[in-house]
């Protein structure tokens, strides 16, 4: 860990669960019950590609919120790490699926079921 995860707390635990779980989306609500349009579009497309994901709430705190823009340096949510990365928000996702990238990128870190 650097030391601006130390230092940072809501970082420390971003980091850690992007460490322990290969899908993550930090999103607006929960994947069953997604409170945004675009958390929803990007739920919608790991479910249809059949990625095993976690969700986590943004809405649960405002340091939640705010700390997960400045760890990405990305200004929106919903946000998706796959493998530790960064992967992109609601555009990106739906470009990358649109253009086959996101099913070839799950495909290539082996986490879409057989």
């Amino acid at each position: 860990m650097t030391d601006a995860t130390t230092a940072n707390p809501v970082h420390g635990f971003i980091a850690k669960t992007v460490e322990d779980h290969p899908v993550v989306l930090f999103m607006k609500g929960v994947p069953e019950q997604p409170q945004c349009g675009f958390s929803a579009q990007v739920v919608q497309i790991l479910d249809h590609l059949g990625a095993d994901f976690v969700g986590v709430n943004v809405l649960q705190s405002d340091p939640l919120r705010e700390g997960i823009k400045t760890f990405s340096d990305w200004p929106t949510i919903p946000q998706l790490y796959v493998a530790g990365e960064f992967v992109g928000g609601a555009d990106i996702v739906r470009e990358m699926f649109q253009s086959g990238e996101l099913k070839a990128l799950l495909d290539e870190k082996g986490l879409l079921a057989a």
